[in-house]
């Protein structure tokens, strides 16, 4: 994978509630969006490898679950994350 553990730390600080917050579904969302725009560009390039193709839509399906939950526990939570542009999130 492409990221190393400080940018991890980055990416759970910023969208999690802390350095450490691994867990919580907005550092989970952010983690998954920031390997799905990377398994995107690979593929772009690599359109055949077509291992890469499956786990980036086993990624969209964890994503997409995880932003389900998101929605039935707090609807406030859900919209704050997809209003983060950078994540490129559409819904």
């Amino acid at each position: 994978m492409h990221l190393n553990s400080d940018e991890k730390v980055q990416i759970f600080e910023k969208y999690g509630k802390g350095k450490t917050d691994t867990g919580s579904p907005e550092a989970q969302i952010a983690l998954f969006s920031v390997r799905i725009a990377h398994l995107t560009q690979h593929l772009k390039s690599n359109h055949k490898d077509y291992t890469t193709a499956r786990a980036l839509k086993a990624l969209v399906g964890k994503r997409r679950r995880l932003l389900d939950y998101l929605i039935k526990k707090d609807i406030n939570r859900y919209r704050a994350i997809i209003a983060q542009k950078e994540l490129g999130i559409r819904k």
